[in-house]
């Protein structure tokens, strides 16, 4: 199954039993069957027919503004809708302590998952231990409230940042401090575009399983369309996100002229978004080995993993813990 990446603008229809799309008089086709998302970049026009279409065929439609901003989905009816699954969310969500050992267990994935990444490169020279061991001490075992996780996931994320320009060590690329909307440097950009990709990917695993994704766990579910996906994205955004822009930054993928300036930041141009969009789709079909499993599995297989193994623990099948990468 792929994923369809659109950046020209143009109109998006049906014809028949497939999808095509026309572009100054150009006309592309898609086929229905091998596709499971579309992630829209350009200035596209789509039809209630077409939409009709993607519902049946269980197709969730992505869209981004200019800037390579998510603005919001197209996410057809639940097929594998669960009164219980979703009564079971929301009695963890409602019970205090039911929600925070779950909110926990994505900060401690976060958490080990990022400390890998920073002893990865520790072993290559990076002068990193100071904050490897800062990280280290940031302890998650006695906190009593969502507040206090976040402040110290807060403490982790700032400290995680820190060692960035020691990996990428280019000065084109310094992080300085992390800033979103408009991110103010071309690092800035490429971490909130990267993570754009990595939300709307956990969106589309959780589509498959019987999870509401409008109730999450760590990031509140109010008045946010979705929330468990930014949960499930806290665990893969170091072993997905971090890993590619060091690799892109550090072997001159990504270079300075892949930025635009605007207006009150930066962002990545169309020709950036483009190798990016590249990069993760590729990373997503990267394999691993899976201990447990004994196989290969693949980084997009490994997020929906995530999220049979949430469902279970709300059902009381296993407890659950999160996936830890090891290098």
């Amino acid at each position: 199954m792929n994923s369809i990446y659109i950046f020209s603008n143009g109109e998006l229809k049906r014809k028949g039993n497939t999808l095509y799309f026309e572009s100054e008089g150009t006309k592309k086709y898609v086929p229905i069957e091998n596709t499971r998302e579309i992630l829209i970049f350009g200035e596209v026009s789509i039809n209630k027919k077409f939409l009709e279409f993607l519902s049946q065929k269980e197709i969730i439609l992505h869209y981004f503004s200019h800037y390579g901003y998510y603005m919001g989905s197209f996410y057809p009816r639940e097929h594998y809708n669960s009164g219980y699954i979703i009564l079971k969310q929301a009695e963890y969500y409602m019970d205090e302590s039911k929600r925070l050992r779950l909110a926990i267990s994505f900060v401690k994935g976060a958490k080990g998952n990022a400390l890998r990444n920073l002893k990865y490169y520790l072993r290559r020279g990076a002068l990193l231990e100071d904050i490897v061991e800062k990280i280290e001490l940031l302890s998650l075992e006695d906190v009593k409230s969502i507040e206090e996780l976040m402040a110290i996931e807060g403490n982790i994320k700032q400290l995680y940042y820190s060692g960035f320009d020691r990996i990428i060590k280019n000065e084109a690329f310094a992080f300085q401090k992390r800033t979103k909307r408009p991110p103010m440097n071309r690092l800035n950009a490429l971490i909130s575009f990267v993570n754009s990709i990595i939300y709307v990917t956990c969106l589309s695993e959780i589509y498959h399983t019987h999870l509401d994704p409008r109730i999450g766990f760590l990031h509140a579910s109010n008045f946010r369309r979705f929330s468990l996906n930014l949960d499930i994205a806290e665990i893969f955004k170091p072993l997905l996100g971090d890993r590619l822009i060091f690799s892109v930054l550090n072997k001159n993928i990504i270079k300075q002229k892949d930025f635009e300036r605007r207006m009150n930041g930066i962002s990545l141009n169309e020709y950036g978004k483009k190798k990016v969009v590249k990069e993760i789709d590729e990373r997503l079909r990267d394999t691993i080995k899976h201990e447990k499993l004994g196989r290969n599995v693949s980084y997009r297989t490994l997020i929906r993993m995530e999220a049979y193994k949430i469902e279970k623990h709300l059902i009381g099948e296993e407890i659950y813990t999160p996936f830890l990468m090891k290098w």
